[in-house]
Parts: C-alpha cells; sequence; structure tokens
C-alpha cells in the first residue's frame, strides 16, 4: 500500500492504543493512518462544496459538522 497519509502515525497508533488494542503492527497504523486520511479529505471537499453553494469563501465550523453527517 502506497503510504500518502497526511496524518503523522504517532497520534494515529494512540487512537488505536485507546480504542483498546494492545500492539500495533506499522503496517496496521499506515493502513489506519490512510483511511483517516482519505475520510478527512472527503469531509473537506464536502465542507467547500456547502461554504460555495452558501456563497462563502471560508469554510465554517458548520459546514464541516454538516459534511460529516
Amino acid at each position: 500500500m502506497k503510504n500518502t497519509s497526511i496524518i503523522p502515525k504517532a497520534p494515529v497508533s494512540r487512537i488505536l492504543f485507546k480504542a483498546g488494542a494492545k500492539r500495533v503492527s506499522q503496517p496496521a497504523t499506515d493502513a489506519f493512518a490512510e483511511v483517516l486520511s482519505e475520510f478527512a479529505e472527503d469531509i473537506a471537499r464536502r465542507s467547500v462544496q456547502i461554504a460555495r453553494h452558501s456563497g462563502r469563501k471560508t469554510v465554517k465550523e458548520r459546514d464541516i459538522k454538516l459534511a460529516a453527517k
């Protein structure tokens, strides 16, 4: 898997440990970071579309919350 994640690996590992993992492999951390990045980019794109549809250039908190639904 090509690692194109822009999310640092340490916080990704912490999320997995907080979820109850005792050990996490490097490939699992990389895969989870990639999935999180793709999810975040999708929400970001939808947030921008919502802001533009509202006639704004600035993405606001409400745009992100609406895009995440």
